[in-house]
């Protein structure tokens, strides 16, 4: 029995777009209500063809398009094993009235052309509404949906504002962000200047080799569907133990000891957080415009929570388009990256049960769709709220207007201790009160040989290295180049929801290092259940046009890139922060050396301090939300 094959993080992103029921949908289920074409070659202006799927309803009506771009395999065989993803959502679209059209990314699998991480041409996009706006089965307006890579696309091809594409369903999509306002992550490479290490696993199983076999170009359609039933031209990687290759240095070379690919894996490693090159390719920026309303799906443990809502924040309130504007609608569940699905009664994210995280996605989904792809007056744009969001804690949905939410109060936790916080063990305390007039520094060693390994977090696609989610941090927390801040038993609950800020006044004997930062519930049981995380790599504090380095002696301001949550800090627990200077393989190693990071082998060991006193007041600032409970 044949069955196409995906990575681990590919087909967990792949399959969990649209699972309306769960159940496995057959062709011959799908051919009793739906016309199907497959291996349809759509040119675009320069000639390129695109591999497409097609499966529209049984009617000489025209009908909308409910578009999916992928660069993951969805080669369906007309006579062997299906594609039952594809064949599911296609079944959804269909039954409903709509013809459902998957599409291969330019170089992927059976489209012609070569592939780009950074987005085809934004002309692909465009062409293939075009084309598809032309057909007689189709009214004229197209929707686009997907999570992860079927989703990070559609944000720059939404800034042409073609006239068939009515309405966008992105879905886990941080990747397809490159600058939004403080944040440079572009599509994820980068946060506060250190790199997210998840692409090393992505490309490794999704790139395909230069030299590896395709179709003649012009390959007619019949042949095409011949060769279907035996090419999936999908390569089988050999599996990689993640937990031990991310350790591989120089990190430039990981790719060559993988016996990889030759891809670019090492020219991306040269980029910097403001390369030139970020913005010429199909990253979305904050300079761009935005043409299409949408309804936005993020999740708290995916890997960009933070800079996916200040992208919506940016349409919704700088588009001068006010139709636009003003239909933008985003909810944030609990779950991993593309996980909304699997949100149950019984949610539990890594070790942490959330409650009843259940949201009926299918029924809203359909409904946006209803409303500007058939103009149906349901009055969903007049019934959802600008922000659907899960508190943990509290265990429940709520609604607001604005995010953050009206009635939000940034208070500074200040950071205190007797200069011996490192550890649970230690004595570093976090408090409203301002630190005194005396600087008695916290100081740990960073050996990037024996980096804080990363244990749960917000992520995805690092293989077998990392877990993601919520877990009981108490065992790390026994490091001494962990620094830990605690704040008094609660004695009131507190509700932080929104942006969440750091400000860090540090040293080091080194001329470049990091600084991480993990916000932390802790139960009255003393389980510490991490909430978000972030960076920043020092050389890159003043701004990410520049390294800037250290010189002994000095403190420097650090600003962290801000975190974002949802929590409800019950009555009797404490609100926690760690500091250190590494999150790996959550976040490449800084070497210390000051040098490219990507190319040494040999790293040195820092000694970094963190400041507080009423000079240097490090501290956190927290979105309190003041609300009854």
């Amino acid at each position: 029995m044949r069955y196409i094959k995906y990575s681990l993080c590919s087909f967990f992103l792949f399959t969990a777009l649209l699972n309306i029921t769960g159940q496995i949908i057959t062709l011959e289920e799908l051919e009793e209500i739906a016309i199907i074409e497959q291996k349809v070659m759509m040119p675009m202006r320069d000639g390129v063809r695109l591999c497409t799927d097609i499966y529209r309803p049984e009617t000489d009506e025209p009908v909308p398009v409910i578009f999916s771009r992928t660069p993951y395999n969805f080669n369906a065989y007309r006579d062997g094993e299906p594609n039952v993803s594809i064949y599911r959502r296609a079944y959804a679209a269909v039954s409903r009235g709509y013809a459902y059209v998957v599409q291969n990314e330019r170089g992927r699998y059976y489209s012609e052309g070569k592939w780009d991480i950074l987005g085809t041409p934004l002309t692909d996009g465009y062409d293939a509404f075009t084309w598809m706006a032309e057909q007689p089965w189709c009214n004229g307006k197209i929707g686009t949906q997907g999570c992860s890579s079927t989703a990070e696309w559609q944000m720059a091809v939404a800034s042409l504002d073609h006239p068939a594409h009515a309405a966008v369903v992105p879905m886990g999509f941080g990747a397809g962000v490159g600058r939004i306002g403080d944040y440079y992550e572009q599509g994820n490479w980068y946060r506060g200047g250190a790199l997210q290490l998840l692409f090393s696993n992505w490309l490794y199983y999704t790139q395909h080799d230069i030299y590896r076999p395709r179709p003649p170009a012009g390959m007619n359609q019949e042949d095409l569907l011949r060769i279907q039933r035996f090419y999936d031209l999908d390569p089988d990687m050999p599996e990689v133990d993640w937990s031990e290759a991310f350790w591989h240095l120089p990190i430039i070379d990981l790719f060559n000891y993988l016996g990889a690919s030759r891809n670019i894996w090492k020219e991306m490693m040269t980029r910097k957080p403001d390369d030139d090159i970020w913005y010429e390719g199909g990253l979305y920026h904050d300079d761009m415009p935005f043409g299409t309303p949408g309804f936005w799906f993020i999740s708290w443990y995916d890997i960009a929570s933070s800079p996916n809502i200040a992208l919506v924040n940016h349409i919704h309130n700088n588009i001068e388009d006010n139709e636009v504007a003003d239909n933008q609608f985003m909810v944030i569940s609990p779950s991993r990256h593309c996980g909304f699905w699997g949100d149950s009664e019984n949610t539990i994210i890594g070790e942490r049960y959330v409650g009843n995280a259940y949201l009926n996605y299918d029924s809203l989904i359909y409904a946006w769709f209803d409303f500007w792809l058939k103009d149906k007056d349901n009055g969903i744009t007049g019934d959802l709220p600008y922000v659907q969001y899960y508190t943990m804690g509290s265990n429940k949905w709520q609604a607001a207007d604005e995010w953050p939410p009206e009635n939000t109060e940034m208070v500074t936790y200040y950071l205190n201790s007797g200069g011996s916080a490192n550890s649970l063990n230690g004595d570093g305390s976090l408090s409203t009160r301002p630190p005194g007039g005396n600087d008695n520094p916290d100081t740990y060693f960073y050996d990037p040989h024996n980096p804080v390994t990363s244990y749960g977090g917000n992520f995805c696609c690092y293989g077998n290295a990392i877990e993601v989610g919520s877990f009981d941090q108490r065992a790390m927390e026994m490091r001494n180049d962990i620094l830990v801040y605690t704040s008094d038993v609660l004695e009131e609950g507190i509700e932080v929801t929104g942006f969440i800020e750091t400000v860090l006044y540090v040293s080091s004997d080194v001329k470049d290092t990091d600084f991480t930062i993990k916000l932390i519930d802790v139960y009255p049981d003393g389980r510490a259940f991490n909430l978000d995380e972030t960076i920043q790599r020092a050389r890159y504090r003043e701004g990410y046009d520049r390294e800037v380095f250290m010189e002994p002696g000095n403190v420097y301001k650090l600003e962290l890139t801000p975190m974002c949550t949802s929590n409800y800090f019950e009555r009797g627990h404490r609100i926690r922060i760690e500091v250190s200077s590494s999150n790996f393989p959550r976040f490449d190693r800084n070497l210390n050396t000051g040098g490219n990071n990507y190319d040494e082998s040999e790293g040195i060991v820092a000694t970094n301090s963190i400041h507080h006193s009423r000079k240097y007041p490090s501290a956190i600032i927290l979105p309190v939300v003041k609300k009854d409970y």
